[in-house]
């Protein structure tokens, strides 16, 4: 009898600890981003990890509200058919917020605004300061991005030919396949500063076609999660941990 109930007590005490060690457990958050939106989001050669901006607020957001961000390199332009297909939980790249992106992901509050910045050859000399002063041209633009419609809508072009990564419309301006490409003004001013494609210039004049918000997405209705997401947000905030991050990645 005595060894019965020693048993019940010892295998009572192993399942309470055991569910103290589940409840204590952080929740894993997958998080899809991509490699080639620096200093958004970028691969970090020397750790083989996703860095960047957007990758510094999600994990600020993770030790705030105890979950573990898992990030999984994807392209841009998969990234909410995996969110919707359940594949990862949260997409934080340098996505803007748009209309119709928001009828089928949930996005956070704003976290930084910017438009689109106009590159072409650095041996080109014109003065580029809207998009009729490419009428007739094939211009580039990424795939997936809020830029692509608003070039076709324009009717301005000769062709505009989509890529999968900003670096792959840079190669075909610099070659010439393409007069000029379009992307997010502070990717391209940063890749453009470290020196990487000195045969490409920003047109300094142009005036942004379109001025956005980026934001961390959810799964359309995932409530929890994007309180979660907001209530973080809004104590870096307060406290300055975003201006931080932007700072030391060159922003303000």
């Amino acid at each position: 009898m005595f060894a019965k109930l020693l048993c019940r007590v010892v295998l009572g005490a192993v399942l309470g600890f055991a569910l103290i060690g589940a409840s204590d457990a952080q929740q894993v958050v997958r998080v899809g981003s991509t490699p080639t939106g620096i200093p958004f989001t970028f691969l970090d050669t020397k750790t083989n990890q996703i860095s960047g901006i957007m990758v510094d607020i999600i994990k600020e957001i993770g030790k705030d509200q105890s979950f573990t961000p898992e990030v999984t390199p994807m392209t841009f332009s998969t990234l909410i058919a995996a969110l919707q297909a359940n594949k990862i939980d949260v997409i934080a790249a340098a996505m803007y917020i748009t209309p119709p992106r928001q009828e089928i992901v949930d996005f956070s509050d704003p976290i930084y605004t910017y438009g689109d910045g106009l590159f072409v050859s650095a041996k080109d000399p014109k003065d580029y300061k809207s998009l009729e002063d490419l009428k007739g041209e094939i211009v580039g633009a990424q795939i997936g991005t809020a830029y692509v419609k608003p070039l076709q809508d324009s009717g301005l072009f000769k062709e505009i030919k989509v890529y999968d990564s900003i670096p792959d419309i840079i190669r075909d301006v610099n070659v010439g396949r393409i007069k000029a490409g379009f992307a997010d003004y502070p990717i391209v001013a940063y890749q453009l500063a470290q020196g990487g494609y000195p045969e490409t210039r920003l047109a300094k004049n142009y005036k942004s076609m379109l001025v956005g918000s980026v934001g961390i997405a959810v799964r359309k209705g995932d409530k929890a999660m994007l309180d979660k997401v907001n209530a973080s947000l809004r104590k870096m905030k307060a406290d300055g941990t975003i201006d931080k991050i932007l700072a030391n990645w060159g922003l303000k």
